[in-house]
């Protein structure tokens, strides 16, 4: 039997969650993507945020933020993500938990327009590779790339907007208020010109 998407999230434990908590049925028939199409490729492209999770070879968990210029999360192919990955803290959790366990997933969040992105599926570490990492690295950005990540998608499902708060980005609030600032300026002067007979 072929191994849907769906399976990779919908565990057997899952299914019987979702049998004894009665939501199974709603569940049954689901599908999620597996392929980048461009829909998916277009919110990646926008994302200046992300959280990786990994997990040790005995199941402990770990989320990391990763962070950089919309654009720093790349498509690299119809089922693969990659990122240059910024030297840090040094700690080297998700790189040492990918070592044991490629497991991975990679939640991303539009908090502005209330939009979610769940993805399941592997991570490896490239290291070594100055050309990859050059090619990844977002142009002007202040920061060092360490090694590459290359992520690769085995499912993905896009959650409903509920109980996500909206949230903006402060830079994109100070261009909005500079612009609203420029507008009034210039309704001000034509006022001014207007009164004055000019």
């Amino acid at each position: 039997m072929t191994r849907r998407p769906v399976d990779v999230a919908f565990t057997p434990a899952v299914k019987a969650a979702q049998e004894r908590k009665q939501s199974r049925e709603i569940y049954e028939r689901m599908e999620m993507g597996k392929s980048i199409d461009d829909g998916l490729a277009a919110f990646i492209g926008q994302v200046r945020s992300f959280y990786l999770a990994t997990a040790s070879a005995n199941g402990q968990p770990y989320i990391q933020h990763r962070g950089g210029p919309p654009g720093f999360l790349h498509v690299v192919g119809e089922h693969a993500l990659a990122f240059a990955d910024f030297k840090g803290n040094r700690q080297f959790i998700s790189t040492g938990n990918l070592a044991e366990n490629a497991k991975a997933f990679i939640f991303l969040m539009d908090y502005a327009h209330r939009q979610r992105i769940k993805l399941w599926g592997t991570a490896r570490v490239i290291e070594g590779d100055p050309e990859m990492e050059k090619r990844l690295m977002p142009e002007g950005y202040r920061a060092r790339p360490e090694q590459v990540i290359v992520f690769d998608v085995e499912a993905w499902d896009a959650n409903c907007p509920q109980h996500i708060p909206q949230m903006f980005f402060a830079d994109d609030v100070r261009l909005a208020l500079a612009e609203r600032e420029q507008k009034i300026a210039a309704l001000e002067q034509q006022i001014a010109a207007f009164r004055s007979g000019k």
